[in-house]
């Protein structure tokens, strides 16, 4: 075993070997693997080892095409088969709403290139003949679909690393992690120490403890997860010989079932409700290639539906049910990237879809190490998601929670309510007692989301279509719009960015010019390439002992990806000091015309118009207690945004609803803010604002200062703005009917044989190819067609504008078309019928902004 080593990847199962791969194609050649066992002595050996590319969220979707993809190109380079069997799948809906589930999954293949098909239940029955249709509505047909075999796969990873220069060091336990003051990692094992520039926890079932060596709490559990291998079935031998096909998979939602052939016989696994974690505190380091003794009872609910839904497994012999441990996240969805406040240490663990996901997790991680981005937007399986208060317990909730509703329908306002409250501020009582108010999960605080009716439950009804928050929200709308409302906000990240060299340090990451004291300014940040990984507020305060003090307010989900990003860049020299208040500081946001006749009668200061004008920033007492205040709102209307330390967060919201009172001052929640945004054209981050796209494609060009001087991305803006974006974000007026749009749905245009250039599939727009080193195959721009129209864009929010009476929807279209306000040109598809849209240049609420600035 070698002494030193550029990185060592700790655990050989498919998404360590996957990522030593991935490193070795990049030219790391000096790169290890440890594993303590043999390869697959983990999760992967008794993996079901099935494989598609579809995911609730489009980007992952992306990844795992790309790892499908993979397989052929490590077997020729191994020589190693995987064991590949691409049957395609169905997925069956048992009732109208898991339809339109499926309706919503096929149009996000639409942009992403994939070939999927609603089909009939007698169609599927064609493919799939053990199945009895009465029980079904519909099905989707997905031909990228199949299994594999897990230890093959898994070793033609570990094959091809070897051939690329990777060294693989077998039964040898790493016992102990340290870092010298260089930042280089020493990794202690059974046969020796290697010193290490990077380490990558692969660890899987026991990744929990390759954090807790370097001080980390990783919020991953493993379960227990059965499935049964029946004895021959005559229906399927019958199918094969008829057709001289292997049948296809198929996952039952009703049954919480996925099946597939396996050999002459099925293989049946479920997500049963009862759901058992395995080892929730510690894993136990001797555990291996066990399997967990089978509880039959415990998925029997889930098979007696599997037998009335499939009739010939009834009476199939069961030859063996394995029951084996795989680990998950809170949400599902991988951790991969770099931990904040450690240097060159990498996670790539809870893949619980390791087969589906592995390679792109390998290759999203080796490019993140070696070029400094991983090439994708890979947010959703960011380690940087979750923050202090995904702790054990909460982990264990919630995996339970995530494991049970695996198969379940997740509805666009659906709240789920395991391990909460995790955080909450001091008006949770108020707002959930008093206030009536319908609680809403923002990254682990409880935040009111809207207002139920005196008399009514306050609970959401879950829907595809426009609920019962309808008319509520609406009403908290109209309620700003003509007169005053208060909300919370504490849902914001909120830092201070203080020191001699605080104004430089800021200067350098972000694209606008710094304010001066007593102001603030809007500013986007990007990184190395160009790209959006940012959008902040930021207020400078009056400098203290001759040092620049800065507020900065930002996403709360990307507090810890900010924070990753603000280290890596910070100076050395201790002269830049950064503060994450998170819930030590907390907010309230006054908003509507008479907004500031309210405000008049909780400070002492002058707050008229020309005192304190649009983007201003004061400290000021507000009802006795020490206050910052900004003179905006995310609403787009006259307003102001209040922050307090939370002892004092009572008082001030007490004293302003009293002020309120003749002004008939309402309380409104985060779904009527986000109404409001859209009749301005605001974006959101995370949704129109990610990492793939640039300034001038997000249309933020008028905070980037490209003439101001040097910061992080510049040159590349400068080349974005040079040869103009090739997709621009634009906002959009729906004819919709009873449902608004949600998220990622397909934009379609009436362009005939237009050709808009080359355009990126990273960008969703176009069927993901790439090449022999993982990157994106450019394709040129078109999409799906269908006669004269094609799919040339994808929705990234949207919903019911209430002061305006519009469905709205944001999205990203070829810059070509982003101006065109042209009725019929545009087509947006909600749930499976595609409905006219319009792009609106200017917002349809006060387009000229002189409500802000009032």
């Amino acid at each position: 075993m070698k002494s030193h080593a550029k990185a060592v990847v700790i655990g050989g199962g498919v998404v360590g070997c996957s990522v030593l791969y991935h490193l070795a194609r990049a030219g790391w050649s000096d790169v290890m693997l440890i594993e303590r066992s043999e390869l697959t002595s983990g999760s992967s050996w008794h993996a079901a080892g099935g494989f598609h590319t579809l995911n609730g969220d489009p980007n992952v979707a992306k990844l795992q095409a790309y790892t499908v993809q993979l397989y052929r190109e490590i077997e020729e380079l191994s020589g190693q088969p995987c064991g590949l069997h691409l049957t395609g799948g169905v997925m069956l809906a048992d009732s109208p709403e898991r339809m339109d589930f499926l309706r919503l999954a096929h149009a996000k293949g639409r942009y992403l290139g994939m070939e999927t098909e609603l089909i009939t239940p007698s169609e599927a029955k064609s493919m799939f003949p053990l199945m009895d249709e009465r029980h079904f509505v519909g099905a989707m047909w997905d031909p990228v679909e199949g299994h594999l075999d897990p230890s093959g796969t898994t070793h033609a990873y570990a094959k091809a690393a070897r051939k690329l220069g990777a060294e693989i060091v077998l039964r040898s336990r790493v016992t102990e992690l340290t870092q010298a003051i260089d930042g280089t990692w020493k990794v202690v094992t059974e046969q020796g120490t290697v010193e290490a520039e990077h380490v990558v926890n692969c660890g899987g079932l026991w990744a929990r403890e390759v954090g807790r060596m370097a001080g980390l709490e990783l919020p991953l559990l493993a379960m227990e997860h059965m499935y049964l291998l029946t004895e021959p079935i005559p229906e399927v031998e019958a199918f094969n010989r008829e057709t001289g096909r292997e049948m296809i998979g198929v996952i039952d939602f009703k049954g919480e079932i996925y099946t597939r052939q396996e050999r002459n016989g099925i293989l049946l696994g479920t997500y049963e409700k009862a759901a058992k974690p395995w080892s929730p505190r510690e894993t136990p380091w001797d555990f291996g290639h066990e399997l967990l003794e089978p509880d039959i009872d415990r998925i029997a609910p889930s098979l007696e539906v599997g037998f009335r839904h499939f009739p010939a497994l009834e009476n199939a012999g069961i030859k063996q049910v394995i029951n084996g441990p795989f680990t998950f996240a809170p949400d599902g969805n991988p951790l991969v990237g770099p931990v904040q406040g450690l240097t060159n240490y990498w996670v790539a663990c809870a893949v619980m879809a390791g087969f589906s996901q592995g390679g792109g997790v390998g290759l999203a991680l080796a490019n993140w190490m070696v070029e400094g981005d991983p090439g994708f937007d890979v947010w959703g399986m960011d380690v940087a998601r979750f923050g202090e208060w995904a702790s054990l317990r909460y982990t264990n909730a919630k995996v339970r929670e995530n494991y049970s509703r695996r198969f379940s329908i997740r509805f666009p306002n659906e709240e789920l309510p395991a391990a909460r409250p995790a955080q909450i501020t001091p008006l949770y009582d108020i707002m959930v007692r008093d206030n009536n108010a319908v609680m809403g999960d923002s990254w682990g605080l409880e935040t009111p989301l809207w207002f139920a009716p005196e008399g009514t439950e306050p609970k959401d009804i879950v829907s595809f279509h426009r609920s019962n928050d309808f008319a509520p929200v609406g009403q908290e709308v109209r309620a700003v719009r003509e007169g005053v409302g208060i909300t919370e906000i504490a849902n914001f990240a909120k830092y201070e960015i203080s020191g001699a060299g605080a104004r430089a340090f800021l200067d350098h990451l972000m694209t606008n010019r710094l304010p001066k004291p007593g102001r603030i300014v809007l500013t986007p940040m990007l990184n190395e390439f160009g790209k959006l990984i940012g959008d902040f507020t930021i207020a400078s305060r009056d400098p203290k002992d001759g040092a620049d003090r800065f507020m900065v307010w930002g996403s709360s989900a990307a507090q810890i990806y900010h924070m990753r990003w603000f280290e890596k860049h910070i100076p050395r020299d201790g002269t830049v000091d950064i503060h994450r208040f998170d819930q030590t500081l907390v907010g309230l946001s006054l908003a509507g015309p008479h907004s500031r006749a309210v405000l008049e009668k909780c400070v002492d200061v002058d707050i008229s118009k020309d005192a304190f004008r649009f983007m201003d920033f004061r400290e000021m007492a507000v009802a006795g207690a020490p206050c910052m205040v900004n003179r905006l709102t995310y609403t787009g209307d006259l307003g102001y945004e209040i922050w307090m330390p939370p002892a004092y967060q009572r008082l001030v919201y007490t004293a302003l609803k009293e002020a309120g009172a003749e002004f008939g001052i309402v309380d409104f929640g985060m779904r009527a803010l986000l109404s409001m945004r859209l009749e301005k054209n605001f974006p959101t981050w995370f949704r129109e604002l990610r990492p793939i796209y640039g300034p001038f494609e997000g249309a933020m060009e008028r905070f980037v200062k490209l003439d101001k001087g040097d910061f992080i991305g510049r040159e590349a803006a400068k080349r974005e703005e040079r040869e103009g974006p090739r997709l621009r974000r634009v906002s959009f007026i729906v004819d919709a009917e009873d449902a608004d749009v949600m998220g990622d749905e397909p934009i379609w245009a009436k362009v005939g044989d237009q050709d808009f250039g080359t355009v990126e599939p990273s960008h969703g727009y176009g069927a993901p190819r790439f090449d022999a080193k993982g990157a994106e195959i450019a394709t040129a721009g078109g999409g799906i067609v269908d006669g004269e129209w094609r799919v040339v864009g994808w929705v990234t929010s949207g919903g019911y504008a209430h002061s305006v009476e519009k469905s709205m929807a944001q999205g990203y279209v070829p810059a070509d078309l982003s101006q065109d306000e042209s009725a019929g040109l545009f087509e947006i598809e909600i749930l499976g019928r595609r409905r006219p849209a319009r792009v609106n240049v200017e917002p349809p609420f006060d387009p000229g902004g002189g409500r802000m600035r009032a």
